[in-house]
């Protein structure tokens, strides 16, 4: 797998702040996609769910501090925060949730996990037909585009 520069820096440092989690965690959306290999794909954030325990851990230790809930109509988190020490913001979500198309805000959790090796560091993301499943439920055109090239994929 080839990232660019950026990607895999930040994937990188994703990773190893993430080493000692208590929970599953998940590197989700464009970033998850890139690293399925899905191309040509522009990532401008690396998007991680986790755990309210190990947000809150997480966010001590390397000083990130907690951002008010946001107002958005189609989603939110319990925890949000981004850390902006590596080339991409990285963007930690805890019990994130999505307002369906039917108007219903449900839980957005993956149950797959794929562990994925780059260099020293184990990184995690949902597998490939989860993460389509995902980008079907956020409805974004950006994530219509990601849809098709992850079935180019299969």
């Amino acid at each position: 797998m080839t990232l660019p520069d950026p990607l895999h820096e930040t994937i990188v440092a994703v990773g190893s702040i993430l080493a000692d989690a208590r929970d599953p965690w998940w590197i989700i959306s464009g970033a998850a996609a890139a690293i399925h290999g899905a191309q040509p794909i522009t990532v401008s954030d690396v998007d991680v769910m986790l755990s309210i325990e190990d947000a809150k851990r997480l966010f001590a230790r390397i000083g990130i501090a907690q951002e008010p809930q946001s107002n958005h109509p189609r989603f939110r988190s319990e925890i949000f925060g981004r850390w902006e020490a590596c080339p991409l913001v990285a963007e930690f979500m805890a019990n994130f949730v999505l307002r369906d198309l039917d108007g219903v805000w449900r839980p957005m959790l993956p149950s797959t996990r794929r562990a994925v090796t780059i260099g020293a560091i184990t990184i995690f993301v949902p597998e490939l037909q989860e993460l389509r499943g995902m980008f079907q439920r956020f409805g974004r055109p950006k994530d219509l585009t990601r849809i098709k090239l992850l079935d180019h994929l299969s």
